[in-house]
């Protein structure tokens, strides 16, 4: 055989090997099964303090729904991003639009493993990196909590996004690097309060979804953790909230976090007028161990470009 067929071949066997790696390498992994059986079954008034926490009203409600109307998870809030435009999805109990078929295993897999109940990768808009440090018994209360709200019909619009990201199959790399349930920081002797706060902040609170710059691929860059971004949207930034970027006591973090209401008498806004609201109706002693730890954090320069 001459050399050129043999270096064909060697082509074909190197690109074959290298599919089936990538192919093995992006596969969606599901929780074990014995972990899913050791779900508690969730208690719904638990669950509502997750709920809060977790601000799933401010994604998957109607943009700027008050009151009740903020508990109809109809989903349709688009995120446009240099990716593409993400859409939040229906997560109300209704039995074919939204996740009211869904048992413990398909709602934990997608809260902690980004994956679908029919195996699909979840894109990382839904932050299940950070939902995957909760505690089981939490993820249950979220879900028995879900159950009890109204179910809406209507499938909101597909996520919109170009080549290469609509290839869901990459996503697999992607959790390789970004997915991990260990908190970010560690704290020796820390007090309660603190790692409460470590927990509410790093877990279902999300906060560094927003709060701390990304990577090429999307990814967070931990090292910086908390020191502020440019926005997912638009020019604007999103805050250093490290001691380094926010002077502002635990008491004061704690009463913005409840009113909206800065120390220098300024109120909440663009975004975070959502957050907030979801903040207040937490207990006081979960916004204080927020603010807690937020004092307790490492201080970093801005995460964002100078302006």
């Amino acid at each position: 055989m001459r050399l050129a067929g043999k270096l064909a071949i060697a082509a074909a066997v190197l690109a074959g090997a290298s599919a089936l790696a990538f192919w093995w390498l992006t596969v969606p992994r599901a929780l074990p099964a014995e972990d899913v059986a050791a779900f508690p079954p969730g208690d719904a008034a638990e669950g509502e303090r997750v709920f809060w926490a977790g601000g799933c009203t401010s994604c998957h409600a109607a943009p700027g729904a008050e009151g009740d109307a903020g508990l109809a998870l109809a989903g349709g809030l688009q995120l446009k991003t240099d990716f593409g435009t993400f859409v939040a999805p229906n997560i109300s109990p209704h039995p074919t639009d939204g996740i009211g078929a869904w048992d413990i295993g398909d709602f934990a897999n997608a809260m902690q493993r980004g994956v679908s109940p029919d195996g699909r990768h979840y894109y990382p808009a839904f932050p299940y990196t950070s939902y995957a440090r909760m505690m089981p018994n939490d993820v249950a209360d979220l879900f028995a909590f879900l159950k009890t709200l109204p179910a809406v019909e209507g499938k909101a619009e597909p996520t919109r996004l170009g080549f290469p990201f609509n290839i869901r199959r990459g996503i697999g790399l992607w959790k390789l690097v970004n997915l991990d349930p260990a908190p970010v920081l560690s704290f020796e002797g820390a007090s309660a309060e603190v790692l409460l706060g470590q927990y509410l902040v790093e877990g279902p609170g999300h906060c560094g979804e927003c709060h701390t710059p990304r990577d090429v691929s999307g990814g967070l860059k931990t090292g910086e953790w908390l020191a502020g971004a440019a926005a997912a949207e638009g020019e604007g930034i999103v805050p250093n909230i490290t001691p380094e970027g926010l002077s502002w006591s635990a008491s004061e973090i704690a009463y913005y976090l409840e009113s909206g209401f800065t120390p220098d008498f300024d109120t909440v806004g663009g975004s975070m007028v959502e957050v907030q609201k979801n903040m207040a109706m937490l207990p006081a002693e979960d916004r204080a161990a927020i603010a807690a730890y937020l004092k307790a954090i490492p201080g970093h320069a801005n995460g964002y470009p100078a302006r």
